[in-house]
């Protein structure tokens, strides 16, 4: 049930940072000082990274466990 509530806090930070638009100066200057661990709530933005990979991974889990109940299925019924 943990597991559930953090992946969709993950989801819902992930969505909300998805939203804004960066200027490449911008990322330019969040890759260095991703770089350098100089990023205002370095531990923060971290575990929102590692949330949205889980999140991403979890996904693309579940959609190839679905791709493969499907084939499975339609195999069944031949």
């Amino acid at each position: 049930m943990k597991l559930v509530r953090v992946l969709a806090l993950g989801l819902a930070v992930f969505a909300l940072t998805a939203c804004q638009e960066k200027s490449a100066a911008d990322k330019a200057a969040d890759a260095v000082n991703d770089a350098l661990d100089r990023r205002p709530a370095e531990g923060v933005q971290d575990a929102v990274e590692d949330v949205s990979a889980g999140a991403q991974d979890a996904a693309q889990a579940a959609e190839d466990a679905a791709k493969e109940a499907a084939k499975k299925a339609a195999e069944a019924t031949k």
